[in-house]
């Protein structure tokens, strides 16, 4: 009798506990599942990752991306995430082949990336210190890898890249952008099976001589996108050797490389898939501008940023040739004239994105047929353009458009930026950089309408008050702030958005005057996922900045010229903020910070940049612009 009551009494007090945590119930499927939704938010899904100890653990086995800040922390946070697939150490500048690879230290960082055998995509961008021993670590222990960038990795050669091109067998995209790399390992490069994505960057100790048919001879049949920008020991002979290894190839990117001859577009014509070319930077002719034009494939993308020699007569023949084009690049192309524009707007009217930044030849009127025939548009950039009110208005038919930057645009008032307010409500990145005719009735109009708004700068807008702030508040998407230079702003306005914009991420209050440290006190408290910051000319102190410390997501900071600031509350704050990847400061503080502290502050990872920049007052903005229009001419 007492066996059965006791076991009565057990299975009551374990239903009395699963009715306590109904959380049990639920499968790790249903959780998973949960939890996708939860990507992107990290202080989200670490509150739910506290609930409970299965939320903890469930939590720790569904996490697949991991960017941490430091690599002592390797090793522990290998063992709690077991099933990452995607690492990016690009934050981690002091990133070693002792912290990389399993040499001395059984427990060293390297040695737990190496034991991360799941591991698929892998970022080591700007890992200076890393050389072929610690990628060969790598190489070894992580077969799966699918992804892997070494941009900047200037320690590893042709060993290193070869090793991976070798072990890991499975590679899809690899990046070896400014590395000291020749030929020699090329051949090992050009024999994986799945490659599809080749970034060459800057790759100078490639050229046509070590591009021999030896190189090639299995080729990458998978290749759709090669990178070979800034090669210029690349002519359009080795172009030609290069593309030869793949018909596949989707997207070509050649920037600041060869000029761009009859010779060099003729050679294109092999590729039957090519449906993007990028050529920014590049010397073009005409010649070899009309020859891309007669390019028998479609192309979908062309980029002639900042291209010397693109004319109107080889554009408008270009164009008019791919009118299939979807996104069409031509910052800085100065001849060009509304002849072209027209051109663009006539053959290619399911452009999505355009960028025309500095095409100063072009005429107000021009921008009113843009917004009459490419309603497609989803991307826009008219910076530094004679665009007015008549034109904005136009452009707010494009219902579709998600970034628009008018920056620099002297002819544009509140009316022009009220038809984007009321037409455009898909709107998330705005640019008003210098725009001086804006004022708060245009950011509220704005503000009604386009309540998904994740960027906004306002920089140098003179007129921008606190009201602005109220108004952007509304945007709880809100992640990039820039109002530099709105002397009327002041902490109370920042307050509003501390409150409401929890998403917010970078901040620029450079030579805001009137926010001092009672505006980084709700920034502390509320914005916990601000990363950057630039506090330059503000009334902001020391104290100020040690208030910020307790936000854990911060990573950068810019203070230049801060008469509040002392080096003992400085050396406090750079103490107090663990996470911190970059800072710049004004060259003058250097020595008065004791070099120890320096030193313990890189290598926790951050970057120091002095910069002995003089104090400058602030031009009117049409002087301003006729100075920058001297130094282009």
């Amino acid at each position: 009798m007492l066996k059965k009551q006791k076991l009565f009494t057990t299975q009551q007090h374990k239903k009395k506990k699963n009715n306590n945590n109904l959380f049990e119930i639920l499968s790790e499927e249903l959780i998973f599942t949960i939890l996708d939704f939860l990507e992107g938010d990290p202080p989200t899904k670490k509150s739910f990752s506290l609930v409970c100890k299965s939320f903890y653990f469930i939590e720790s086995k569904h996490r697949r991306t991991l960017t941490p800040l430091r690599t002592d922390h390797l090793p522990a946070v290998f063992n709690r995430y077991p099933s990452v697939t995607d690492l990016d150490l690009t934050l981690c500048p002091r990133v070693t082949d002792k912290s990389l690879a399993l040499v001395a230290a059984a427990d060293g960082a390297v040695a737990a990336v190496a034991r991360a055998n799941n591991l698929e995509k892998l970022w080591l961008g700007r890992c200076k210190l890393v050389t072929d021993m610690g990628i060969g670590c790598v190489a070894v222990g992580c077969r799966k890898l699918r992804l892997i960038c070494l941009k900047w990795c200037v320690g590893v050669g042709d060993l290193g890249v070869e090793l991976v091109a070798i072990k890991c067998k499975e590679l899809r995209t690899l990046d070896l952008s400014y590395l000291p790399i020749t030929e020699k390992c090329l051949s090992s490069i050009f024999k994986l099976q799945h490659l599809e994505d080749l970034v060459l960057e800057g790759c100078y100790g490639i050229d046509d001589d070590s591009l021999d048919d030896d190189v090639f001879k299995q080729g990458s049949k998978t290749l759709k996108k090669l990178d070979i920008s800034g090669c210029q020991n690349i002519s359009h002979i080795g172009l030609s050797k290069l593309t030869s290894i793949s018909g596949s190839i989707e997207q070509l990117i050649l920037a600041d490389g060869s000029p761009v001859t009859l010779v060099l577009a003729d050679g294109l014509n092999k590729l039957s898939m090519l449906q993007s070319i990028i050529l920014d930077g590049c010397l073009v002719t005409s010649s070899g501008l009309m020859a891309i034009g007669n390019l028998c494939i479609s192309l979908k993308e062309l980029s002639l940023s900042k291209c010397m020699g693109v004319t109107n007569e080889a554009l408008s023949f270009l164009v008019s040739k791919h009118k299939d084009l979807r996104k069409l690049d031509i910052t800085c192309c100065r001849k060009i004239t509304d002849v072209s524009i027209a051109s663009i707007a006539n053959s290619c009217i399911n452009l999505t994105s355009l960028r025309m930044e500095s095409c100063t030849l072009v005429p107000r009127e021009a921008f009113v047929l843009i917004g009459q025939k490419c309603h497609y548009l989803e991307e826009l950039d008219l910076t530094d353009n004679e665009i007015d009110d008549e034109g904005l208005k136009s452009i707010s038919r494009c219902s579709s458009l998600s970034s628009l930057k008018v920056g620099i645009c002297l002819n544009i008032t509140d009316r022009g930026l009220a038809y984007v307010g009321m037409y455009c409500s898909k709107l998330k990145e705005l640019d008003l950089y210098r725009s001086t005719g804006i004022t708060d009735l245009g950011i509220a109009a704005v503000c009604r309408g386009c309540l998904d708004l994740e960027m906004i700068n306002t920089a140098y807008c003179t007129s921008i008050t606190d009201s602005s702030l109220f108004s952007l508040s509304k945007c709880s998407n809100l992640k990039i702030l820039e109002i530099r230079g709105c002397l009327l702003v002041t902490c109370i306005g920042l307050a509003a958005i501390a409150i409401n914009c929890k998403q917010l991420s970078r901040l620029d209050i450079k030579k805001c005057y009137n926010i001092d440290d009672s505006g980084m006190i709700p920034l502390a408290h509320f914005s916990q996922n601000l990363r950057q910051i630039n506090m330059s000319y503000s009334s902001v102190t020391d104290v100020g900045l040690l208030t910020l410390a307790g936000i854990s997501c911060l990573q950068s900071f810019t203070m230049l010229h801060l008469q509040g600031l002392v080096p003992g509350g400085l050396a406090s704050a750079l103490l107090a903020c663990r996470g911190l990847t970059k800072v710049k400061l004004h060259l003058s503080l250097r020595s008065q910070l004791p070099e120890p502290l320096i030193r313990h502050v890189e290598a926790r990872g951050c970057v120091f940049e002095w910069r002995d920049k003089v104090f400058q007052a602030e031009l009117d903005p049409k002087c301003w612009k006729m100075q920058l229009e001297d130094l282009m001419q």
